[in-house]
């Protein structure tokens, strides 16, 4: 099906952004961010880190763009990158898990509902079979997940089998075989979806799915169709099934979400109308020039909405100075032919006398997205964080004053406590990001303090900022029936609120490594198979409590339980995140890791190698 062009740029405006034309490179990026989300959105299943790897994708295009040749191979250039990048996410997925991990685990789905598929039905209304064919492809093997996120755009009329062909680094005659052994996989996925659905229901089908935990996978994708091709219920005549390319052909993308689609800076826009006010003069495009990153989200609703807006300015203000590049800048991916070369043209780059004798100290490399701290002020407290190398972090509020984020991480905002329901702090946290961390241990006295109506009571208010909102986060006892996490969750549903992920707190008391492991994963185990949902441990440690009065192991012990916790965190595809109590080491908070804004503990030096 030939591509009509709806999701790529005019030539002729790829040809003033690659000149310097900063209106024209806005546009460029705005009309590319679409397609980039539906490739990566659909490759990756809807994963939490779609919009890191959207985020990434942009920054490679911006920074590259002036190697780009051919102005008119500008789609295709854009979708091979867009794919290198999700390669690029699934090794480093890969690495970051146990080789040895379930399908699941690999790609670390926590929730069918939150997939594309999902999203898909949802912001389209689809309905029939072409509802059936969306939910048909949560089924699908893992590899081909890639294969669908350009398949579907072909089949929809955004890309060319050829554009395809050049994206996956296969022959058209490749592509053209795994894309009919692919859907030969969505037409049986089809037949197990109509016959899970069908009323009333096979007996018999009953009994063969009574093991099957209801996440869709391969394996059972196979022993249900099975059962299906050898029922005379199952198989009964009813409605056929319409091809799916006649089901798909004219079917517009999935719309960006709402957070995206707002922000998306247009050419008859000025930036500054297009971001939010937060104070008396929001900056626009030109004022954030030099900025680091995180300086632009206080104005833009979404991590991604700054890509768009912020990563043009950021982007092209920077040096070429490699070290003087962004730790989420990753190197140059092995390029089409289209691209002659990964750097800058010399007629852009500043001469040698322009440059500075002297740089400033470039902050570490994050090691691991998922891997965070808790963070309250203190002396070197900015330094500190940087070198933890830590992926993200919290202050317990929607701020952090006098702490700065380091290059590459990422601040997540909280409503600690119902005193913080307000206006003002309600509007810090919608700009803070996309994620909002709820009442802290609202079942201690000394902490939160909320009985669980009460937090019931003030939940949609969390819920009108559109963040994706972890539950509140409970001392301990989350996966107690009738505890108080669990009455929450079960009035959240009982209202229709929204809790998108489970967030605990944990602290060992046997400071034997293996026991307090052990004894974590149970608890986390628990925790998701009573609710199902993704998990953020966002407080733990090896503290004892005893008698009000606060035990802590050798710095030893507890270095080599953060080490052996972290590689069991890594083989939970449910949890999502995880943060150390905390960075800061002083006689009183003995678990820390910075005594000192270069002084690692050991406990620090063990969380720096973490993942």
């Amino acid at each position: 099906m030939s591509s009509t062009g709806r999701a790529a740029p005019d030539p002729g405006l790829v040809v003033a952004a690659r000149q310097g034309d900063r209106r024209a490179l806005d546009d460029v990026v705005a009309a590319s961010l679409p397609l980039v989300y539906n490739i990566v959105g659909r490759a990756l299943r809807g994963h939490a880190d779609v919009d890191d790897v959207v985020q990434e994708t942009l920054v490679r295009v911006i920074r590259h763009l002036p190697a780009l040749n051919d102005p008119t191979a500008y789609r295709s250039w854009l979708v091979a990158i867009t794919i290198r990048q999700v390669r690029d996410w699934d090794q480093r997925r890969r690495v970051a898990l146990n080789r040895d991990a379930g399908l699941d685990a690999i790609h670390d789905v926590p929730d069918p509902a939150s997939d594309f598929a999902g999203m898909t039905i949802l912001r389209l209304g689809l309905t029939d079979q072409r509802r059936e064919v969306a939910e048909a492809t949560r089924w699908l093997d893992p590899d081909d997940q890639e294969l669908l996120s350009l398949w579907w755009l072909e089949e929809t009329g955004e890309l060319t089998r050829a554009e395809i062909a050049e994206a996956a680094s296969l022959s058209p005659g490749h592509v053209a075989v795994r894309i009919h052994r692919m859907k030969e996989q969505i037409q049986s996925a089809r037949g197990v979806v109509r016959a899970l659905h069908a009323r009333p229901g096979c007996p018999d089908l009953g009994a063969v799915a009574a093991e099957w935990d209801g996440t869709p996978s391969p394996l059972w994708r196979k022993r249900l169709a099975r059962h299906i091709r050898d029922c005379a219920f199952c198989g009964r005549p009813g409605a056929t099934f319409l091809p799916i390319d006649r089901l798909l052909a004219g079917m517009p993308m999935l719309p960006l979400p709402a957070g995206l689609s707002a922000h998306v800076p247009s050419a008859t826009v000025p930036p500054a109308a297009a971001a939010p006010a937060v104070g008396p003069h929001p900056p626009g495009v030109a004022e954030l020039a030099g900025h680091a990153p995180r300086a632009v989200v206080p104005y833009l609703a979404a991590a991604v909405v700054a890509a768009v807006l912020a990563i043009t300015t950021l982007v092209v203000a920077l040096p070429d100075d490699p070290a003087a590049e962004p730790s989420w800048a990753v190197p140059p991916p092995v390029a089409p032919t289209k691209i002659a070369s990964a750097s800058a043209s010399p007629s852009s780059a500043p001469s040698p006398s322009a440059r500075p004798t002297s740089k400033a100290p470039v902050a570490p490399a994050i090691s691991s997205a998922r891997k965070g701290v808790g963070v309250w002020n203190f002396a070197g407290a900015s330094q500190a964080l940087a070198s933890s190398k830590a992926g993200w972090y919290y202050t317990w509020g929607t701020q952090h004053p006098g702490i700065s984020t380091p290059r590459g991480a990422t601040f997540v905002p909280m409503i600690r406590s119902a005193e913080n329901v307000t206006a003002a702090e309600l509007a810090r946290a919608r700009a803070a990001g996309p994620h909002l961390l709820t009442f802290n241990e609202p079942d201690l006295p000394e902490q939160a303090n909320m009985t669980v109506e009460q937090a019931l009571d003030l939940w949609p208010q969390l819920m009108a900022t559109g963040s994706k909102l972890g539950s509140p986060a409970v001392a301990w006892g989350g996966a107690d029936p009738r505890g108080w996490l669990d009455r929450f969750m079960t009035g959240a549903k009982a209202r229709g609120h929204r809790v998108d992920f489970i967030t605990l707190h944990w602290y060992g008391g046997d400071f034997t490594t293996a026991a307090a492991v052990d004894q974590l994963r149970q608890y986390l185990q628990a925790v998701h198979q009573r609710y199902q949902k993704p998990i953020w441990l966002t407080e733990f440690a090896l503290i004892r409590y005893d008698g009000g009065r606060q035990q802590f192991p050798s710095q030893e012990q507890q270095a080599a339980f953060l080490t052996a916790a972290a590689g069991m965190l890594g083989e939970l595809s449910y949890v999502q995140r995880y943060a150390w109590f905390g960075l800061p080491a002083t006689d009183k908070d003995r678990s820390g890791l910075f005594s000192d804004g270069t002084t690692a503990t050991a406990i620090g030096r063990a969380f720096q190698a973490a993942r």
